[in-house]
């Protein structure tokens, strides 16, 4: 692999420097994985981990999980809604949802809720921890953790009784309140509960509309957790409620934040979730969990297909009562879902310090309702996707001296799938005459069931070199089931698409050095992956209906396979504790993905008519940059006074696989100059102080605009622009 002589050298470089020193000077706190089976300090975890703490949340003023994916190497976020809401990690996960069901590669947790795919409620607020685990997780999740998972964890109730308000104002009219009360009673019932609600204005100016908030925020969240102590049983009740109200209108015609929608979108979401945890302590170290969780969200999307008013072409030249023709189209899209998921975990762990080992059963079961209301068909577009999950797995360390430790995980996972909806392809010799638009009378049931089995696991040797260094190997493997897409104008042969599976190849060192002032972690890594699941478009003439044919266009998304891809890169992160006063942090993630074998025919520059294909067979998977990097640094002026500096950068990438549109690759720059005074702090932060125009969306493979008659060119989804303003929290 290129990077070994890299990571050899990192290797050889932190044993060279390692003082063995039995006691430490420094302290950076106690930091646990609780996404495991057993709670780890990530530093004794073989795999590449990343943790985020809730002072991290703080110091970066991060609102929604979106704002600390920056933090760790090789995690990207794809938006094209009011939140990036769809993840991915080492170039694998998905980057929208509209009317297909999407099987996601990588899972979303909080507080042993599965929040995978209704991520836009995935608010820090009150958050301990996230947790970013890269790589597959087959033994722990199965089949929504191809690529990794993020693990979001809530604060606990405290000991003492404990109360706090916070409170922010910005530009663009951001400004949020919450509240959190605390306590432990005497017969040990912990109880925390708070509720928050953030508002903004958006960064968006419709033109048309005369309005500077289109594109708002609108979001509450208020989560309790409840805890009980009875001799050896644990008790944990989590609670969960968002209510998000967010616009939708971001896409501009001349690639600004100025629209000229006449009919703004939304993205809203409402969510009432729990989840419930049993655990009994038994004797000879072993111990029973149960863990159980529901979740129930109604979702609503919707956007102004045509970006656009009636009026765009006044007096220009598509104007229709001066050239005698109209460029002109409007039209509405909305999806509503209703989203239940519920699952129940056992397991049975053994913490024994010799040989340790967990066993467990899993059941999961979802329904997924959608209703589609556009403007072109005659009636609603309804389908139902349910999918049933059952699964038995395993995990045994192996101690094979004082020093090396080897981890072996094993998971069997079966998956039924039933899906229908209203829009299939018509039965065989069936003629139906195409007009515009399609009438709905051509529309027949599209009916999908499979059960498919997956096995999953991984086989992790650790070293422990020394009591302040390890290095591991890992070979892990994951899977990512396969699926239906929507009938009608997808062909036969493509309705349904394959599951996919993944190799991982991993080696990293977890070190800490100069007298504990300095700790690293490195891994570099290899995947490789078979039958690479791939989202593509259709793309037709509204008005002829002929696939390629001149815009305005509608847009059938279906997902495909490639023969197979590959990924690899390294991942280093470091925290140096320079002096008690001055601390900096740093991540870098170097990543390198291809296509193998991979002939698309809904390329853009693909000829299907003529049986031409479009060889992507070499090119970067989609929404994977090559590099991003992070520059933290905190300095404590004195005991009341600190200032911390952020440098963030990434590297351009495609947005599709069907057409070779790219982001810029970008710097952000971010500060905040924070005062603590007994119970009282104040904030003030600035992000992308440059003003970085950056992209978190795009598309290049049609053409929106009447007044260029709809000529194919890229559109892009930018970020927030420069954003100053201040916080504060007063605890009692």
């Amino acid at each position: 692999m290129k990077y070994f002589f890299l990571f050899s050298f990192l290797i050889f470089s932190c044993l060279q420097s390692q003082a063995e020193e039995d006691q430490s000077k420094n302290d950076i706190g106690e930091i646990i994985v609780t996404a495991e089976f057993n709670e780890i300090n990530p530093f004794n975890l073989p795999l590449s981990v990343s943790v985020l703490s809730s002072n991290d949340i703080n110091q970066r003023n991060a609102s929604h999980l979106e704002d600390m994916l920056f933090m760790t190497p090789n995690v990207n976020y794809s938006t094209g809604s009011s939140r990036g809401k769809f993840y991915q990690i080492r170039g694998i996960g998905e980057r929208s949802e509209f009317s297909e069901p999407v099987n996601y590669s990588v899972g979303i947790v909080i507080d042993g809720i599965d929040f995978t795919g209704i991520a836009l409620g995935a608010s820090t607020f009150d958050i301990k921890q996230v947790e970013v685990l890269r790589g597959p997780q087959g033994t722990l999740y199965g089949a929504n953790a191809l690529a990794g998972l993020i693990n979001m964890v809530s604060n606990d109730p405290t000991e003492v009784f404990y109360s706090e308000l916070t409170g922010l104002i910005s530009e663009y009219g951001g400004r949020n309140i919450g509240a959190v009360i605390s306590g432990t009673s005497d017969n040990k019932f912990g109880y925390r509960v708070g509720i928050k609600n953030s508002k903004s204005n958006g960064y968006i100016d419709n033109i048309y509309l005369n309005k500077d908030d289109t594109n708002n925020l609108d979001e509450t969240i208020a989560k309790a957790k409840f805890t009980k102590s009875v001799d050896n049983t644990e008790l944990v009740l989590n609670i969960f409620y968002a209510d998000i109200d967010n616009g939708y209108d971001t896409f501009s015609l001349d690639n600004t934040r100025e629209t000229y929608s006449d009919e703004p979108g939304y993205d809203r979401q409402k969510t009432s979730a729990s989840s419930f945890k049993f655990e009994k302590r038994l004797q000879n170290n072993n111990r029973i969990e149960l863990l159980m969780s529901y979740a129930n969200s109604d979702l609503e999307y919707a956007y102004d297909e045509d970006w656009s008013n009636t009026g765009i072409c006044n007096n220009t030249s598509c104007d229709s009562s001066i050239y005698g023709f109209d460029w002109w189209y409007s039209s509405f899209d909305s999806f509503e879902r209703d989203n239940k998921n519920h699952s129940i975990d056992i397991r049975y762990i053994s913490d024994s310090e010799i040989f340790p080992w967990v066993i467990g059963v899993y059941n999961r079961d979802q329904d997924v309702n959608l209703i589609r209301q556009y403007t072109y068909l005659e009636n609603n577009f309804k389908s139902s996707f349910d999918t049933k999950n059952s699964a038995i797995y395993g995990q045994i360390d192996t101690n094979i001296n004082q020093k090396v430790k080897v981890t072996t995980g094993l998971r069997f996972e079966k998956r039924k799938a039933d899906y229908i909806d209203n829009n299939g392809p018509a039965p065989e010799g069936f003629f139906c005459i195409a007009i515009y638009p399609r009438p709905e009378s051509c529309l027949f049931n599209n009916r999908y069931s499979n059960s498919e089995n997956f096995w999953g696991g991984k086989i992790a040797i650790q070293n422990q070199i020394n009591k302040k260094t390890m290095i591991y190997a890992l070979l892990s493997r994951g899977y990512k089931p396969g699926g239906v897409n929507i009938g009608g104008k997808v062909n036969q042969e493509n309705l349904n698409y394959d599951s996919e599976t993944m190799w991982n190849y991993e080696a990293g060192v977890k070190t800490s050095i100069m007298d504990n002032t300095l700790f690293i972690q490195a891994s570099v890594f290899y995947q490789d992956r078979d039958d690479v699941q791939t989202k593509q478009s259709l793309i037709a003439s509204i008005k002829s209906g002929i696939e390629g044919g001149e815009c305005p266009c509608s847009f059938t998304d279906y997902i495909g396979n490639a023969a197979s891809g590959s990924n690899q890169g390294l991942e280093l992160e470091i925290l140096w504790l320079i002096t008690d006063r001055l601390e900096i942090s740093s991540s870098l993630g170097i990543l390198e993905t291809e296509f193998k074998n991979f002939q698309s025919y809904s390329h853009i520059e693909a000829d299907p008519s003529n049986g031409l294909a479009f060889d992507l067979s070499g090119r970067d998977q989609s929404h994977a940059p090559n590099y991003q990097f992070n520059f933290f640094l905190n300095y404590k002026i004195n005991e009341n006074i600190f200032i911390n500096f952020n440098v963030e950068s990434k590297d351009k990438f495609y947005f599709s696989d069907r057409h070779s549109a790219q982001s810029d690759s970008y710097t952000l720059l971010n500060f905040l100059i924070g005062y603590k005074l007994d119970s009282w702090e104040i904030n003030v932060f600035g992000k992308n102080l440059t003003d970085e125009d950056y992209a978190t969306r795009g598309f290049g493979s049609f053409g929106n605009d009447p007044r260029k008659f709809f000529v194919t060119e890229p559109y892009d989804q930018y970020a927030s622009p420069r954003v100053i303003g201040v916080s504060g929290k007063k605890s009692f």
